[in-house]
Order: C-alpha cells, then structure tokens, then sequence
C-alpha cells in the first residue's frame, strides 16, 4: 500500500465527460475523478481525498454523501474506485479552507484515516524485536500520484503484481535466528518468533516450505545482510489457485532483494535480480515486458489475466514498474511504482481483500 495521505493539489486538467452533460472528468496528477460540471477549473486547488479514507460524519456530510451507495464499508463511509456513467472514478475532490496551502496533508484536520482491514489468525503471531538499525520502511508508490517520474524511452522492466501478503527474509551475519517479518512489523523493527505458538503462522511457514534462510545463505554467504522481499500467495481474493492446506501447497514470488545493512545497502537491478534468484533456484514476479518505457505500454500491461499460475485464473492486479538500474528521485525516493488494473479496482466480489 502507497504512503496515505490527503494532499492539497492543483487540479491538473478539465475534460468533458462524453456521456453526461452534467459531468466533467477532473485530473489529479495521473488521476481521475468525476465532477459536477462548472465546479472546479485547471489549477484550482482541492484536497484529494484517495481510495480507502474513511471519512467521518461531518466530511459526509459536507459532501452530501451520508449512506451513498457511492461509497462503500458497512457504513458506506469507505472512498472507493467506481465507474460513472461509463468512466472511472478515482478518490474525491475535497474544497479546500483558504488557510490551505499546495501540498498540505489535511487528513488529520478533516479527521480522515485509511482504511486498515482486521488481520486473519495465521497472519499474526508472537513477534520479537530485530533492531529498528535492521530494518526499513517500504512502500511502492501509485504511479498516478508521480505520473511524470518515468522518462518516455527510458529502459525499464515490468512486473506482475501479486495480490498476496508482503513478506521479509532477512540473514544477517552474526545473528543465528532469521529475520520473518511482515511489511507492518518490518517498518517498526519486529519479526515474527521462531517459536512452537507460531506453527501456523503463514510467514514462517512460507519460509520453511521454501528453505529460504538456508538458501540465502549457500548463495549470498555470511559476509553483508541480504534481505529477500517478495509475496505470499493464496490469503487474498485472488489466490492464483494456491492452497494454505499444506506447506507443500503455499506459493511465494521475489520481487526485489536488498544487500548490505539496512539504510547503507542497495536493491539489485533487474539483470542481478533475476540472476539471483536462478540462483536461489526460486521464482520471480512474472516479467511482462522489459524495453522502452511509453505510456500505451503501461497501460496496455496493467490490464489482462494474471500470468503468476500460468493458467489464467482470474483478472492481474496491475503491474509495477522500474527502470532496469536502480535510481532515485528527488520527490519519489527509490524510483518503483505500481500500476493498478481497473478492473480490479472495480472488482465485485463480497470476498475482496486488502492485506498488506
């Protein structure tokens, strides 16, 4: 999940709304949103609200929203993508005070949090402490909120994005127990305990199924920290036919591995990633596309069957992106974004998870 925040924006552009004529389409850096026609121009400033606020009372209410099917959650207080008339709509257009200014976070002031779902038994477990100097806070940002980040032509490799759980297997020289965290514990300096309570526990599960700290450590040695971060499969909607039944049926893809101590280290580039994870003999993120980047081929990849069972199971979450060498940038950091299917946004299932 990107970082949450509601930010204070200039409207980017205005475009009519081909189906309604009381519509418009607003556009938030890469985002859309729907508007009533008239009520915003290019450069007016709003607040955005984005995909999973929870929006109190009084915010509803301002807005005219109270009990609308337009949101969802069981208070229908929940922001969420929707299509209108015929077009996605992304987040919400929020007036802003006169005492606001560009780039100022006002959800704390509008009492506006981000919605976090209950997290399932066999994701918890007794954590235990790995030094706050071991760790590192980890997000990929919405392409849509940095859309003009990447350079067109720029050589860049495109991921599938699994929907599962984030998970860290860290090997630290000096340090017998392995380091088994999830993308909360993680940024807080905590890992789960290598302990007979945490049987079911599906992070050590995936780690003993697949053997990693003992792989990391006959490919990488025992000189520097080597961090592997990939997905745990199966816990989400989109299970890409794995089964938590058994340790002989739990999935689990790589998408990024970090050398060195945390905040001294670095991420391997692509062509190194995939070498090491041949030599982890261990799976990877599918790779879609590696090439030129270009907006029409972002576009055409984050859409489609997901490729990760190699049965096409169900709808692709999206895709992240990033170019084949590492490289940061002023306002992002770590240059990595994701790029969210619609239609799994617009997803209908009762069923729908959002686990991180």
């Amino acid at each position: 999940m990107s970082t949450f925040t509601v930010t204070v924006k200039p409207i980017r552009a205005i475009e009519p709304h081909p189906d309604a004529d009381t519509l418009e389409l607003a556009v938030v850096d890469g985002y859309q949103s729907v508007i009533r026609k008239g009520s915003l121009a290019p450069g007016d400033l709003i607040a955005y609200i984005p995909e999973g606020a929870l929006l109190p009372d009084p915010i509803l209410e301002r807005l005219g929203m109270k009990g609308s099917s337009l949101l969802a959650g069981a208070k229908n207080n929940k922001v969420k993508a929707i299509r209108l008339r015929g077009y996605l709509s992304q987040g919400i257009c929020y007036p802003v005070e006169p005492d606001w200014v560009e780039g100022q976070d006002v959800a704390e002031l509008l009492g506006i949090i981000k919605y976090e779902p209950p997290i399932p038994i066999h994701l918890s477990g007794q954590v235990r402490s790995c030094g706050l100097e071991n760790v590192w806070h980890f997000d990929i940002e919405n392409i849509k909120a940095f859309p003009d980040v990447l350079v067109e032509g720029e050589e860049v490799v495109f991921t599938e994005k699994a929907h599962g759980t984030w998970m860290c297997v860290g090997v630290i020289p000096g340090q017998e127990e392995t380091i088994v965290s999830s993308k909360g514990l993680f940024a807080q300096g905590l890992a789960f305990k290598h302990c007979p309570e945490n049987d079911l526990n599906l992070y050590l599960r995936v780690e003993r199924a697949f053997n990693l700290a003992e792989r990391i450590r006959t490919v990488f040695g025992d000189i520097t920290p080597i961090y592997v971060l990939g997905e745990a499969l199966g816990v989400q909607d989109l299970n890409y036919g794995v089964s938590l039944a058994t340790d002989q049926t739990l999935g689990f893809r790589i998408f990024d591995i970090y050398v060195g101590p945390a905040h001294q280290g670095s991420y391997l580039n692509d062509a190194e990633l995939e070498a090491a994870i041949v030599r982890l003999d261990l799976q990877r993120c599918p790779v879609l596309y590696r090439g030129p980047f270009t907006k029409e081929l972002l576009a055409k990849h984050t859409s489609g069957s997901e490729t990760i069972s190699g049965k096409a199971l169900h709808m692709r979450e999206g895709l992240v992106v990033a170019p084949v060498k590492e490289r940061r940038h002023p306002a992002l950091g770590r240059v990595k974004l994701k790029s969210v299917s619609p239609e799994y946004l617009l997803r209908k299932n009762k069923n729908a998870t959002e686990y991180e």
